[in-house]
Parts: C-alpha cells; structure tokens; sequence
C-alpha cells in the first residue's frame, strides 16, 4: 500500500511538472507576446474535455552541455488526439516556454508517433508550430529527427489533411514540415517563417530586413503564398480552423459530411442575371456570385491577399462540401498569370486528392502577356493548372460566365479536359480571342479603315462571342439563365454523386513543376 502511494505521488508529481512547461515567469512571457500556450492552444482548437494527451512524460536523453539535469516531461511539444465538433483529429503543439520548442531527437519521435496513429485510423492531423528551430544541444540527432519528420509528412500527403499552425517563430529546417502540409495559417505580427533569419541575411546579402518583413504573415500571404491565410490573434486563428475542418473529410477514403442546410437547393437568384455588365470590357465582382450561389453564403477563401485575379476556397451546396475556383475580373480582367496557376493548380490537385467536387466560374481572356511572364515560366506554371484540371476525377462542374478565350478557355476546366458538366451564361463568349484582337489579324489589310473593322467586329462577335458554336458542338451542355446556376449545379452534383473515373495507373505522375 504504501508503495502503491508513494506511486501516486510520484505520478502526480510529474503531472503537474509537465502541465508547468518552462514554468510561470516563461508562461507569463509567452503571454506578454500575445501569444498563448501550447496547452491553452489545444483547449481552444478542440472540443471540451476531448483531448487525451500521449507521452506526456518523455524526455530527452541528451546528457551533454548540462542536459543531464535538465529535464522537463514532455520534451517541448504536447501531443495527442481530440475532436472538432464531434469529429476525431490528431494533434501537436510546441511548447515555447519549454527549451524554445526546440526540436530534440524524442520531441520528433513523439510528432512521428502522432502522425502514424493519424494514418493509421485515417483522421486529419494538425500541427501547431512554435519553436526556435533544432535544438544545437543534440547536434545531428536533431537534423535526423527533423528528416524523419519530414519522411511522414511526405508519406501522409494525400492520405489525410495536413494542417499546420504556425503561432510563433519557425525557422532554418523547421519551415519545411509546415511547407508540405496541404494548408498553413499564421498568424499577424507574432508567427515568422524563414530559412534563415535577418542576422545571416544582413551577413551574407548585406540585406537589412526585419523578422516581419523576411518572414511575417503579412510576407506569407501577399507576396511567398508559402500561407494560406492569416488571423489577428491566437484564438482567431484557432476558431477559423476549427471551422475550416468541417469543409474536408477525414481521409481520402472518405468525403466531407453533409451538412443540414435551410437554404432551398432550388432557389433562384435574381440578382445575379444582371451581374455582367453589357459592355464586356467592365469589370464585376466574382465573389458576389460565389456568395449569392453557395449554401448560405457561407464561403471559405483561401489565398486572398494573393493572386487576386483568381478566386479558390470551399463552400457547400445543398449541404455538400465543394472546392470553387473562379477567375476575378476585378483584377488584372481575370487573366491566367504565373501566380495565379500555381494558386489554383494546387487547390485544384487537394480537392482531388479527398474526393472534393470542384466548381469553376470562368471569365479568362487569356493568359498574361509579357516578357516577365514568359521568363518567368508561364509556359510552364500554366500547364500546372492545366494538368491538375486533367487528371482530376472528382465531379467537375463548370459554369462560364463571360470570357473564355484562348488556351486559357482550355485550361479552366474544359469539356476537353473531362469536365463532367459544363454551362454557360448567354453572356459567354468562346472564342481563340476577343472579337477585335481577331478581326485585326484575320482581317489586317482592312485594319485602317475604322469603319470596316468595326463592321467586321460586330459580325465576328455575332458569329462566334457566344455560347452557342461551342454548344452545338457539344462543349456546353447546357445554356442557362444566371438566376438558375445554384439549382442547375446542384442537380449536376447530385447526378454525379457515384461518379466513378480512374486514371491510368502509374506509380505517380511527374506534373510540370
């Protein structure tokens, strides 16, 4: 009896030792920061009283640099599994109070651990980032807990969601677990990501760069697109991803639940058959059209501070989950450019991935034109979107609103490229190009007189700017009035519930990178 007690305080001991982390004066600084916990973290983010945590009491074996007698349960980062809204979800959190959140050789093992119990029961894993980077103290140990790491993320991509939370500094080899991830969220003014940081810059480049301007969010999500999107504070960022998850299912066996819906799956939206200006050379906003066709207007988009002239994110119709893609010809007239084909390309590819049908709303006049594109690899980086598109076999609906010109009429999710269903607006016109671009080069002996070339741009644009040549081909199945998109593309979905399509097989494909 009395071992059995002298058991029980001993194990209550190391309870409340490992709950401390580093202690009160370094919670207290981790506070002053704005930032919370790596266990207040986990409160907000999961369910109440769902979380079990795992290898609670691990410590380092490092015995060099006085780490002997330097041991804390636990070893940096918090580790186990919970629930969002009811679903199971595995977890990790870097504890900054302990050791920096500096990676050890058992910290990586407890992450790896996490990570194979996430693949084995098929549940998403969230990663919460928060650490100075390897800890120098173990040397090599560290790199290779890094790497394996690494392996697992590898492994897992495609099988389960990959989220990652990066709540404070992540830097050198650490930013690469994050980066392969399918989705990363920071945080404003408190999280930074670099390879290396402004003091080896400033020695190298001779650069002069803050920690937020080389790595903030506001860098990540403006300029790098390295983040998805970012939040003002830690219980913002957490909130937005618990709401975030209930758009994806838990595996890629699986899809995302259905979701109770009053918004009837047949209403008609009005207002949307005067959204296109008459004159095709005005702009109009896209998201309107999102917002006004999803479930309740409920639209989560991604990247939005980056590659403004495309539109991705994930809404719900008729209470089923769905990936939307959609040109903005607010910005740059929706042109296809670099950026904006790796940024839906990407998307296109992770909703495929987890059995996501994908919307497409096209207004594209074409790719984006000029020498720092095509240095830059548009060739290349457009054909990325154009092979997720074509190899993915998840439903495929695609409604063109306005423009499609072009290759880039090609790449958004044409009939060509197996689309399943494929609408236009009246307001359509599917052409190589616009009216006047072609008249002056099938036409250029005309090209001085004003009068003519006009003449021949109203024939052409009769002619061939509209729906109507590319649906008595069959490209367009149907030509439909903009009030009735959200019913015609609900019965669509609906009749593509049991869709089934394999692509060839092969080990993997080799995408144009």
């Amino acid at each position: 009896m009395v071992e059995q007690s002298d058991n029980l305080i001993n194990l209550n001991n190391r309870v409340n030792s490992a709950l401390e982390g580093g202690g009160i004066q370094r919670i207290k600084k981790q506070h002053q920061k704005g930032k919370l916990t790596a266990r207040e973290r986990l409160m907000v983010l999961l369910d109440e009283g769902s979380f079990e945590e795992f290898d609670m009491f691990v410590e380092h074996r490092e015995t060099e640099f006085g780490m002997a007698n330097n041991k804390i349960p636990g070893d940096g980062v918090v580790t186990g599994h919970g629930k969002i809204n009811g679903r199971l979800v595995f977890v990790f959190s870097q504890d900054f109070t302990v050791f920096g959140g500096s990676l050890s050789e058992t910290h990586a093992e407890k992450i790896c651990k996490i990570m194979d119990k996430a693949m084995s029961v098929g549940a998403p894993i969230i990663g919460i980032n928060d650490s100075g980077g390897a800890r120098i103290q173990e040397g090599v140990a560290s790199l290779g807990g890094y790497a394996n790491v690494f392996q697992k993320t590898v492994l897992a991509s495609g099988v389960i969601p990959q989220i990652s939370l990066i709540m404070g500094p992540c830097a050198g080899g650490a930013v690469y677990a994050p980066a392969m991830t399918d989705f990363i969220f920071m945080v404003n003014k408190t999280s930074h990501m670099f390879v290396t940081g402004p003091d080896v810059v400033k020695t190298v480049t001779h650069e002069e760069v803050t920690h937020e301007e080389l790595g903030g969010a506001s860098t990540h999500t403006t300029k790098s697109s390295v983040a998805d999107l970012a939040f003002d504070d830690d219980i913002q960022t957490l909130i937005q991803v618990r709401r975030f998850l209930d758009f994806l299912p838990q595996n890629n066996n699986e899809q995302a639940e259905q979701r109770d819906t009053e918004d009837p799956k047949d209403r008609s939206e009005l207002s949307l058959d005067s959204l296109v200006p008459t004159d095709s050379t005005m702009p109009y906003d896209m998201l309107e059209l999102i917002l006004k066709v999803v479930d309740e207007s409920d639209f989560f988009e991604l990247q939005k501070d980056f590659a403004k002239n495309i539109i991705i994110g994930f809404g719900r119709l008729n209470g089923y989950s769905v990936g939307i893609v959609a040109n903005q010809p607010m910005v740059l007239a929706g042109c296809l450019d670099i950026n904006a084909s790796k940024k839906a390309a990407r998307f296109v590819r992770f909703c495929d991935c987890f059995n996501i049908p994908i919307i497409t709303f096209v207004d594209v006049p074409g790719f984006m034109p000029g020498t720092d594109q095509e240095y830059g690899g548009i060739i290349k980086h457009g054909a990325k979107l154009l092979f997720a598109y074509g190899e993915a076999t998840v439903p495929k609906i695609t409604c063109i609103i306005r423009k499609a010109y072009g290759g880039a009429y090609d790449v958004m999710s044409s009939k060509h490229l197996r689309g399943d269903i494929n609408y236009a607006w009246p307001s359509a016109e599917i052409a190589v190009m616009g009216p006047k671009g072609a008249v002056e080069i099938i036409f250029r002996d005309e090209a001085k007189d004003i009068k003519k070339v006009d003449a021949l741009t109203e024939d052409y644009r009769k002619k061939f700017a509209n729906p109507f040549v590319a649906s008595s081909r069959g490209f367009i199945d149907d030509i439909i009035l903009p009030k009735d998109t959200r019913k015609k593309v609900i019965s669509a979905l609906n009749m593509l519930k049991n869709k089934k399509l394999n692509n060839p097989w092969k080990k993997h494909d080799n995408i144009p990178l």
